[in-house]
Protein backbone atom coordinates (compact mmCIF):
# COMPACT_ATOMS: atom_id res chain seq x y z
CA UNK A 1 0.00 0.00 0.00
CA UNK A 2 0.81 3.14 -1.06
CA UNK A 3 1.81 5.94 1.14
CA UNK A 4 -1.56 8.06 0.32
CA UNK A 5 -3.54 4.72 0.98
CA UNK A 6 -4.70 4.80 -2.78
CA UNK A 7 -6.69 1.81 -4.20
CA UNK A 8 -6.75 0.30 -7.29
CA UNK A 9 -7.98 2.69 -10.06
CA UNK A 10 -10.68 0.52 -12.05
CA UNK A 11 -13.58 -1.35 -9.90
CA UNK A 12 -16.81 -3.04 -11.22
CA UNK A 13 -19.44 -4.81 -9.15
CA UNK A 14 -22.43 -5.62 -9.75
CA UNK A 15 -25.45 -5.79 -7.48
CA UNK A 16 -27.55 -9.13 -6.30
CA UNK A 17 -29.25 -10.66 -3.26
CA UNK A 18 -26.52 -9.94 -0.56
CA UNK A 19 -27.65 -6.48 -0.99
CA UNK A 20 -30.46 -6.92 0.75
CA UNK A 21 -29.00 -8.33 4.27
CA UNK A 22 -29.53 -6.05 7.50
CA UNK A 23 -27.55 -3.28 7.97
CA UNK A 24 -25.56 -4.04 5.22
CA UNK A 25 -26.67 -0.24 3.42
CA UNK A 26 -25.34 1.83 6.56
CA UNK A 27 -21.56 3.36 6.36
CA UNK A 28 -19.46 2.05 8.89
CA UNK A 29 -18.57 3.30 12.48
CA UNK A 30 -14.99 3.40 13.44
CA UNK A 31 -14.15 0.02 14.25
CA UNK A 32 -13.22 -1.00 17.85
CA UNK A 33 -9.83 -1.66 17.00
CA UNK A 34 -5.92 -1.00 18.14
CA UNK A 35 -4.11 1.85 17.03
CA UNK A 36 -0.43 1.42 18.86
CA UNK A 37 2.10 2.59 16.49
CA UNK A 38 3.65 -1.01 16.94
CA UNK A 39 2.05 -4.46 17.67
CA UNK A 40 0.14 -5.20 20.40
CA UNK A 41 1.44 -8.63 20.46
CA UNK A 42 4.09 -9.99 18.75
CA UNK A 43 2.18 -12.76 17.25
CA UNK A 44 -1.45 -13.14 15.08
CA UNK A 45 -3.04 -16.33 13.54
CA UNK A 46 -3.38 -14.30 10.15
CA UNK A 47 -1.32 -11.19 9.59
CA UNK A 48 -2.44 -8.96 6.61
CA UNK A 49 -0.14 -5.99 4.72
CA UNK A 50 -1.66 -3.67 3.46
CA UNK A 51 -4.78 -1.56 4.04
CA UNK A 52 -5.88 -1.10 0.55
CA UNK A 53 -8.91 -3.02 -0.85
CA UNK A 54 -7.73 -6.15 -0.63
CA UNK A 55 -6.19 -6.11 2.57
CA UNK A 56 -9.20 -4.85 4.00
CA UNK A 57 -11.76 -7.17 2.86
CA UNK A 58 -9.67 -9.89 3.15
CA UNK A 59 -9.15 -8.73 7.06
CA UNK A 60 -12.76 -8.85 7.00
CA UNK A 61 -12.96 -12.37 5.69
CA UNK A 62 -10.52 -13.77 8.15
CA UNK A 63 -12.03 -11.93 11.42
CA UNK A 64 -14.91 -14.74 10.36
CA UNK A 65 -12.92 -17.44 10.45
CA UNK A 66 -10.05 -16.71 13.31
CA UNK A 67 -12.15 -14.33 15.43
CA UNK A 68 -10.82 -10.47 15.49
CA UNK A 69 -8.23 -10.64 18.21
CA UNK A 70 -6.15 -13.18 16.08
CA UNK A 71 -5.65 -10.28 13.15
CA UNK A 72 -4.05 -8.03 12.58
CA UNK A 73 -3.33 -5.36 9.72
CA UNK A 74 -0.49 -3.50 9.34
CA UNK A 75 -0.48 0.34 7.24
CA UNK A 76 0.46 3.57 7.70
CA UNK A 77 -1.95 5.48 6.10
CA UNK A 78 -4.84 7.56 8.06
CA UNK A 79 -6.84 7.85 4.81
CA UNK A 80 -8.22 5.42 2.59
CA UNK A 81 -9.10 6.10 -0.60
CA UNK A 82 -11.41 4.87 -3.22
CA UNK A 83 -9.34 5.58 -6.35
CA UNK A 84 -11.16 4.69 -9.15
CA UNK A 85 -13.76 7.73 -8.61
CA UNK A 86 -10.72 10.05 -9.49
CA UNK A 87 -10.99 9.85 -12.85
CA UNK A 88 -14.17 11.69 -12.69
CA UNK A 89 -12.74 14.19 -10.26
CA UNK A 90 -10.10 15.00 -12.56
CA UNK A 91 -12.80 15.63 -15.03
CA UNK A 92 -14.97 17.83 -12.49
CA UNK A 93 -17.50 15.09 -12.29
CA UNK A 94 -17.17 14.70 -8.58
CA UNK A 95 -15.33 16.16 -5.60
CA UNK A 96 -12.03 14.78 -4.21
CA UNK A 97 -13.54 14.40 -0.38
CA UNK A 98 -15.96 12.05 -1.86
CA UNK A 99 -13.10 9.42 -2.46
CA UNK A 100 -11.70 9.37 1.03
CA UNK A 101 -12.46 7.80 4.38
CA UNK A 102 -10.43 7.79 7.39
CA UNK A 103 -8.33 4.49 7.75
CA UNK A 104 -9.99 3.53 11.25
CA UNK A 105 -13.52 3.60 9.99
CA UNK A 106 -12.94 0.88 7.04
CA UNK A 107 -10.94 -1.47 9.51
CA UNK A 108 -12.90 -4.54 10.63
CA UNK A 109 -13.92 -3.86 14.69
CA UNK A 110 -12.02 -5.80 16.77
CA UNK A 111 -9.10 -6.45 14.11
CA UNK A 112 -5.73 -4.50 15.51
CA UNK A 113 -4.58 -1.91 12.95
CA UNK A 114 -0.91 -1.51 13.41
CA UNK A 115 0.33 1.74 11.85
CA UNK A 116 3.85 0.79 10.39
CA UNK A 117 5.32 -0.07 7.20
CA UNK A 118 6.81 -3.43 6.65
CA UNK A 119 10.54 -3.35 6.50
CA UNK A 120 11.81 -6.76 5.63
CA UNK A 121 10.10 -10.49 5.47
CA UNK A 122 11.48 -13.87 6.93
CA UNK A 123 9.24 -16.60 5.81
CA UNK A 124 11.31 -19.12 6.78
CA UNK A 125 10.37 -18.40 10.57
CA UNK A 126 7.28 -16.96 9.57
CA UNK A 127 7.67 -13.12 10.89
CA UNK A 128 7.91 -9.69 9.12
CA UNK A 129 10.06 -6.63 10.70
CA UNK A 130 8.42 -3.28 11.06
CA UNK A 131 9.64 -0.09 11.17
CA UNK A 132 11.66 0.78 14.75
CA UNK A 133 13.06 -3.18 14.45
CA UNK A 134 10.14 -4.40 15.72
CA UNK A 135 9.38 -8.51 14.62
CA UNK A 136 5.68 -9.81 14.55
CA UNK A 137 5.53 -13.04 13.44
CA UNK A 138 2.72 -15.16 12.36
CA UNK A 139 0.64 -18.16 10.92
CA UNK A 140 -1.03 -17.63 7.71
CA UNK A 141 0.61 -14.25 5.96
CA UNK A 142 -1.17 -12.18 3.27
CA UNK A 143 0.48 -9.93 1.38
CA UNK A 144 -1.55 -6.62 -0.02
CA UNK A 145 0.88 -3.87 -0.64
CA UNK A 146 0.00 -3.23 -3.77
CA UNK A 147 1.43 -1.04 -6.60
CA UNK A 148 4.20 2.42 -6.73
CA UNK A 149 3.81 5.03 -8.72
CA UNK A 150 7.18 6.59 -9.39
CA UNK A 151 6.52 10.17 -11.21
CA UNK A 152 10.55 10.98 -10.11
CA UNK A 153 11.53 8.55 -13.00
CA UNK A 154 10.29 11.10 -15.36
CA UNK A 155 13.05 14.09 -15.66
CA UNK A 156 11.50 17.33 -14.13
CA UNK A 157 8.89 15.35 -11.86
CA UNK A 158 7.25 15.33 -9.44
CA UNK A 159 8.46 19.26 -9.10
CA UNK A 160 7.05 19.67 -12.13
CA UNK A 161 3.52 19.82 -11.08
CA UNK A 162 4.62 23.35 -9.23
CA UNK A 163 3.55 25.10 -12.12
CA UNK A 164 0.23 24.97 -14.03
CA UNK A 165 -1.15 23.05 -17.07
CA UNK A 166 -0.05 19.25 -15.63
CA UNK A 167 -1.75 17.09 -13.71
CA UNK A 168 -2.23 13.41 -13.13
CA UNK A 169 -5.34 11.30 -11.30
CA UNK A 170 -2.97 8.55 -9.62
CA UNK A 171 -2.38 10.64 -7.03
CA UNK A 172 -4.00 12.85 -4.49
CA UNK A 173 -1.62 15.18 -4.61
CA UNK A 174 -2.37 15.94 -8.33
CA UNK A 175 -5.81 15.09 -9.54
CA UNK A 176 -7.26 18.10 -8.67
CA UNK A 177 -4.52 19.69 -10.85
CA UNK A 178 -5.98 17.42 -13.50
CA UNK A 179 -9.32 19.62 -13.35
CA UNK A 180 -7.25 22.94 -12.74
CA UNK A 181 -5.41 22.24 -16.36
CA UNK A 182 -9.00 21.58 -18.04
CA UNK A 183 -10.70 24.52 -17.03
CA UNK A 184 -7.58 26.66 -17.87
CA UNK A 185 -7.37 24.88 -21.10
CA UNK A 186 -7.30 27.94 -24.21
CA UNK A 187 -5.97 26.44 -27.32
CA UNK A 188 -2.94 23.47 -27.98
CA UNK A 189 -2.07 20.62 -27.25
CA UNK A 190 -3.76 18.35 -24.30
CA UNK A 191 -1.65 15.37 -23.84
CA UNK A 192 -2.52 11.83 -22.11
CA UNK A 193 0.30 9.51 -21.78
CA UNK A 194 0.56 5.81 -20.96
CA UNK A 195 4.25 4.53 -19.57
CA UNK A 196 6.48 1.74 -20.29
CA UNK A 197 5.39 -0.21 -16.96
CA UNK A 198 2.54 -2.20 -15.50
CA UNK A 199 0.46 0.41 -14.47
CA UNK A 200 -3.14 0.04 -12.49
CA UNK A 201 -6.37 0.17 -14.85
CA UNK A 202 -4.88 0.09 -17.81
CA UNK A 203 -8.01 2.31 -19.20
CA UNK A 204 -7.35 5.25 -16.78
CA UNK A 205 -4.87 7.08 -18.76
CA UNK A 206 -7.70 7.22 -21.44
CA UNK A 207 -10.53 7.61 -19.54
CA UNK A 208 -9.91 11.11 -18.67
CA UNK A 209 -8.86 12.02 -22.52
CA UNK A 210 -12.75 11.36 -23.37
CA UNK A 211 -13.83 13.62 -20.34
CA UNK A 212 -11.29 16.26 -21.71
CA UNK A 213 -13.13 16.14 -24.80
CA UNK A 214 -16.53 15.95 -24.03
CA UNK A 215 -15.95 19.17 -21.38
CA UNK A 216 -14.21 21.09 -24.18
CA UNK A 217 -16.92 20.55 -26.63
CA UNK A 218 -19.81 21.66 -24.06
CA UNK A 219 -17.61 24.77 -23.49
CA UNK A 220 -16.74 25.46 -27.05
CA UNK A 221 -13.18 25.35 -26.85
CA UNK A 222 -12.91 21.86 -29.09
CA UNK A 223 -11.90 23.44 -32.24
CA UNK A 224 -8.72 24.86 -30.46
CA UNK A 225 -7.96 21.83 -28.81
CA UNK A 226 -5.43 19.08 -30.44
CA UNK A 227 -6.11 16.14 -28.26
CA UNK A 228 -3.22 13.14 -28.40
CA UNK A 229 -2.67 9.98 -26.36
CA UNK A 230 0.61 8.85 -26.20
CA UNK A 231 1.43 5.47 -25.44
CA UNK A 232 4.02 3.61 -24.57
CA UNK A 233 1.99 0.49 -25.81
CA UNK A 234 1.27 -0.75 -29.60
CA UNK A 235 -2.92 -1.18 -29.22
CA UNK A 236 -5.48 1.19 -27.05
CA UNK A 237 -6.35 -1.79 -25.52
CA UNK A 238 -5.67 -4.98 -24.78
CA UNK A 239 -8.95 -6.52 -25.46
CA UNK A 240 -9.68 -6.39 -29.20
CA UNK A 241 -13.39 -6.43 -28.80
CA UNK A 242 -13.55 -3.24 -26.31
CA UNK A 243 -9.62 -1.63 -28.13
CA UNK A 244 -12.50 -1.83 -31.80
CA UNK A 245 -15.10 0.08 -29.96
CA UNK A 246 -12.65 2.43 -28.26
CA UNK A 247 -11.07 3.42 -32.00
CA UNK A 248 -14.35 3.95 -33.19
CA UNK A 249 -14.87 6.46 -30.46
CA UNK A 250 -11.44 7.92 -31.30
CA UNK A 251 -11.86 8.42 -35.06
CA UNK A 252 -15.82 10.03 -34.41
CA UNK A 253 -14.21 12.82 -31.77
CA UNK A 254 -10.88 13.48 -34.00
CA UNK A 255 -8.36 12.01 -31.43
CA UNK A 256 -4.73 11.52 -32.08
CA UNK A 257 -3.33 8.62 -31.05
CA UNK A 258 0.84 7.82 -31.14
CA UNK A 259 2.32 4.34 -30.22
CA UNK A 260 5.23 2.99 -28.90
CA UNK A 261 5.73 6.94 -27.45
CA UNK A 262 6.95 6.84 -23.90
CA UNK A 263 7.26 9.94 -21.90
CA UNK A 264 10.83 10.31 -20.14
CA UNK A 265 10.58 14.52 -19.48
CA UNK A 266 8.56 16.95 -18.43
CA UNK A 267 10.09 20.46 -18.91
CA UNK A 268 6.86 22.58 -16.61
CA UNK A 269 8.40 25.71 -17.24
CA UNK A 270 8.31 26.08 -21.00
CA UNK A 271 5.04 23.72 -21.39
CA UNK A 272 7.13 21.00 -22.98
CA UNK A 273 6.97 16.88 -22.72
CA UNK A 274 10.06 14.90 -24.34
CA UNK A 275 8.65 11.32 -25.54
CA UNK A 276 11.30 8.71 -25.98
CA UNK A 277 10.04 5.98 -29.63
CA UNK A 278 10.41 2.85 -28.66
CA UNK A 279 10.62 1.71 -31.32
CA UNK A 280 13.96 3.62 -31.99
CA UNK A 281 15.75 3.80 -28.61
CA UNK A 282 16.95 7.14 -28.08
CA UNK A 283 15.22 9.38 -30.44
CA UNK A 284 13.08 11.71 -29.25
CA UNK A 285 10.93 13.99 -29.84
CA UNK A 286 9.61 17.45 -28.15
CA UNK A 287 5.50 18.40 -27.87
CA UNK A 288 4.52 21.62 -26.80
CA UNK A 289 1.26 21.55 -24.16
CA UNK A 290 -1.18 23.21 -23.00
CA UNK A 291 -2.83 20.82 -20.80
CA UNK A 292 -0.27 17.61 -19.47
CA UNK A 293 -1.90 14.03 -18.13
CA UNK A 294 0.69 12.25 -17.05
CA UNK A 295 0.39 8.38 -16.06
CA UNK A 296 3.13 7.32 -13.84
CA UNK A 297 5.62 4.68 -14.44
CA UNK A 298 4.52 2.42 -11.40
CA UNK A 299 6.30 -1.26 -10.15
CA UNK A 300 6.75 -3.42 -6.44
CA UNK A 301 6.85 -1.93 -3.86
CA UNK A 302 10.51 -1.27 -2.77
CA UNK A 303 10.24 -3.82 0.36
CA UNK A 304 9.35 -6.32 -2.21
CA UNK A 305 11.81 -6.17 -4.39
CA UNK A 306 14.70 -8.69 -4.07
CA UNK A 307 12.22 -9.98 -1.15
CA UNK A 308 12.64 -13.97 -0.47
CA UNK A 309 8.78 -13.60 -1.07
CA UNK A 310 8.88 -12.17 -4.60
CA UNK A 311 9.95 -13.07 -8.31
CA UNK A 312 12.88 -11.49 -9.73
CA UNK A 313 10.68 -8.47 -10.68
CA UNK A 314 9.74 -7.81 -7.50
CA UNK A 315 6.19 -8.50 -7.41
CA UNK A 316 4.67 -11.56 -4.65
CA UNK A 317 5.08 -14.91 -6.76
CA UNK A 318 1.86 -16.74 -6.62
CA UNK A 319 -0.11 -19.41 -8.12
CA UNK A 320 -2.25 -17.23 -10.49
CA UNK A 321 -5.23 -19.73 -9.84
CA UNK A 322 -5.05 -19.98 -6.06
CA UNK A 323 -3.10 -16.84 -4.92
CA UNK A 324 -1.13 -19.02 -2.79
CA UNK A 325 2.79 -18.38 -2.82
CA UNK A 326 4.60 -20.66 -5.00
CA UNK A 327 6.99 -21.47 -2.08
CA UNK A 328 5.75 -20.51 0.84
CA UNK A 329 2.52 -22.46 1.57
CA UNK A 330 0.82 -20.34 4.56
CA UNK A 331 1.67 -16.93 2.46
CA UNK A 332 -0.85 -16.07 0.11
CA UNK A 333 -0.88 -12.25 -2.65
CA UNK A 334 -3.83 -10.34 -3.58
CA UNK A 335 -4.28 -7.43 -5.89
CA UNK A 336 -1.54 -4.89 -7.40
CA UNK A 337 1.47 -6.40 -5.54
CA UNK A 338 1.49 -9.64 -7.46
CA UNK A 339 2.14 -11.38 -10.58
CA UNK A 340 -0.77 -12.26 -11.54
CA UNK A 341 -1.24 -12.21 -15.28
CA UNK A 342 -4.26 -9.83 -15.33
CA UNK A 343 -4.96 -6.46 -15.16
CA UNK A 344 -4.35 -4.41 -11.86
CA UNK A 345 -7.73 -3.30 -11.09
CA UNK A 346 -9.93 -3.48 -7.84
CA UNK A 347 -12.46 -5.56 -9.96
CA UNK A 348 -9.97 -8.16 -9.95
CA UNK A 349 -9.23 -7.88 -6.21
CA UNK A 350 -13.11 -8.42 -5.68
CA UNK A 351 -12.58 -11.84 -7.78
CA UNK A 352 -9.59 -12.75 -6.34
CA UNK A 353 -11.06 -12.46 -2.59
CA UNK A 354 -13.53 -15.00 -3.11
CA UNK A 355 -11.40 -17.05 -4.40
CA UNK A 356 -8.20 -16.39 -2.10
CA UNK A 357 -10.74 -17.15 1.06
CA UNK A 358 -11.44 -20.52 -0.64
CA UNK A 359 -8.16 -21.10 -0.50
CA UNK A 360 -6.91 -20.29 3.23
CA UNK A 361 -10.24 -21.63 4.14
CA UNK A 362 -8.73 -25.26 2.72
CA UNK A 363 -5.49 -24.58 3.56
CA UNK A 364 -5.94 -23.87 7.52
CA UNK A 365 -7.68 -27.74 7.50
CA UNK A 366 -4.78 -28.60 5.30
CA UNK A 367 -6.43 -29.81 2.14
CA UNK A 368 -5.46 -28.46 -1.57
CA UNK A 369 -7.15 -25.42 -2.68
CA UNK A 370 -9.87 -26.30 -5.61
CA UNK A 371 -11.61 -23.31 -6.20
CA UNK A 372 -9.22 -21.02 -9.11
CA UNK A 373 -8.58 -17.85 -10.71
CA UNK A 374 -9.84 -17.34 -14.42
CA UNK A 375 -8.31 -13.61 -14.34
CA UNK A 376 -11.09 -11.81 -13.64
CA UNK A 377 -10.82 -8.00 -13.98
CA UNK A 378 -12.97 -5.10 -15.36
CA UNK A 379 -12.55 -1.76 -16.39
CA UNK A 380 -15.30 0.33 -16.76
CA UNK A 381 -14.25 2.90 -19.83
CA UNK A 382 -15.66 6.26 -19.16
CA UNK A 383 -16.01 7.81 -22.58
CA UNK A 384 -17.90 10.83 -21.39
CA UNK A 385 -19.74 12.74 -19.17
CA UNK A 386 -22.30 9.69 -19.20
CA UNK A 387 -21.28 7.05 -21.03
CA UNK A 388 -19.00 4.10 -20.05
CA UNK A 389 -17.72 0.91 -22.14
CA UNK A 390 -17.88 -1.80 -19.46
CA UNK A 391 -15.01 -4.12 -20.54
CA UNK A 392 -14.58 -7.61 -18.26
CA UNK A 393 -12.26 -10.24 -19.33
CA UNK A 394 -10.04 -13.25 -17.99
CA UNK A 395 -6.40 -14.18 -18.01
CA UNK A 396 -6.60 -14.61 -22.53
CA UNK A 397 -8.08 -10.95 -22.79
CA UNK A 398 -11.36 -12.99 -23.68
CA UNK A 399 -14.77 -10.78 -23.02
CA UNK A 400 -16.11 -12.28 -19.17
CA UNK A 401 -19.07 -10.34 -19.38
CA UNK A 402 -21.95 -9.90 -16.74
CA UNK A 403 -24.66 -8.65 -18.55
CA UNK A 404 -27.25 -9.83 -21.83
CA UNK A 405 -25.98 -6.81 -24.18
CA UNK A 406 -22.91 -5.86 -26.13
CA UNK A 407 -20.67 -4.06 -23.36
CA UNK A 408 -18.82 -3.20 -25.88
CA UNK A 409 -21.63 0.03 -26.80
CA UNK A 410 -21.34 3.09 -25.21
CA UNK A 411 -24.10 3.40 -22.69
CA UNK A 412 -25.36 5.76 -19.99
CA UNK A 413 -26.51 2.91 -17.54
CA UNK A 414 -22.53 1.80 -17.04
CA UNK A 415 -21.93 5.47 -16.79
CA UNK A 416 -24.45 5.81 -13.72
CA UNK A 417 -23.18 2.49 -12.44
CA UNK A 418 -19.12 3.13 -12.46
CA UNK A 419 -20.54 6.59 -10.73
CA UNK A 420 -22.90 6.19 -8.49
CA UNK A 421 -23.45 2.48 -7.19
CA UNK A 422 -19.84 1.41 -7.60
CA UNK A 423 -18.56 3.48 -4.59
CA UNK A 424 -22.22 2.35 -2.36
CA UNK A 425 -20.47 -1.32 -3.66
CA UNK A 426 -17.07 -0.53 -2.87
CA UNK A 427 -17.29 0.63 0.96
CA UNK A 428 -20.62 -1.36 1.95
CA UNK A 429 -19.43 -4.56 0.53
CA UNK A 430 -15.63 -5.39 -0.65
CA UNK A 431 -14.37 -3.85 2.36
CA UNK A 432 -17.07 -5.87 4.30
CA UNK A 433 -15.60 -9.06 2.85
CA UNK A 434 -19.42 -9.73 1.25
CA UNK A 435 -18.38 -9.52 -2.21
CA UNK A 436 -16.19 -12.26 -4.01
CA UNK A 437 -16.84 -11.03 -7.49
CA UNK A 438 -19.15 -10.95 -10.37
CA UNK A 439 -19.39 -15.28 -10.85
CA UNK A 440 -22.35 -16.08 -8.88
CA UNK A 441 -24.48 -13.24 -10.21
CA UNK A 442 -23.05 -13.58 -13.70
CA UNK A 443 -24.95 -17.09 -13.76
CA UNK A 444 -28.05 -16.04 -12.56
CA UNK A 445 -28.48 -13.08 -15.48
CA UNK A 446 -27.69 -16.01 -18.04
CA UNK A 447 -29.38 -18.50 -16.40
CA UNK A 448 -32.77 -15.82 -16.36
CA UNK A 449 -32.64 -16.20 -20.61
CA UNK A 450 -32.91 -19.54 -20.46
Amino acid sequence: MSAIGAVSSCFCLRPGVWLLKPGMQQMSSFGLHTAARCAAKDYYEVLVLGGGAGGIAMSARMKRKVGAANVAVVEPSKTHYYQPLWTLVGGGAKQLAASARPTGSVMPKGVEWIKSRVTAFDPDKNCVWLENDIKVSYKYLIIALGISLHYEKIKGLPEGFNHPKIGSNYSVQTVEKTWKALQDFKEGNAIFTFPNTPVKCAGAPQKIMYLSDAYLRKTGRRSKANIMFNTSLGVIFGVKKYADALLEVIKERNLAVNYKCNLIEVRADKQEAVFENLDKPGVTEVYQYEMLHVTPPMGPPAVLINSPVSDESGWVDVDKETLQHKKYPNIFGIGDCTNLPTSKTAAAVAAQSGVLDKTISLVMKNELPVKKYDGYTSCPLVTGYNKVILAEFDYDAQPLETFPIDQSKERATMYHMKADMMPLLYWNALLKGYWGGPAPFRKLMHLGLK
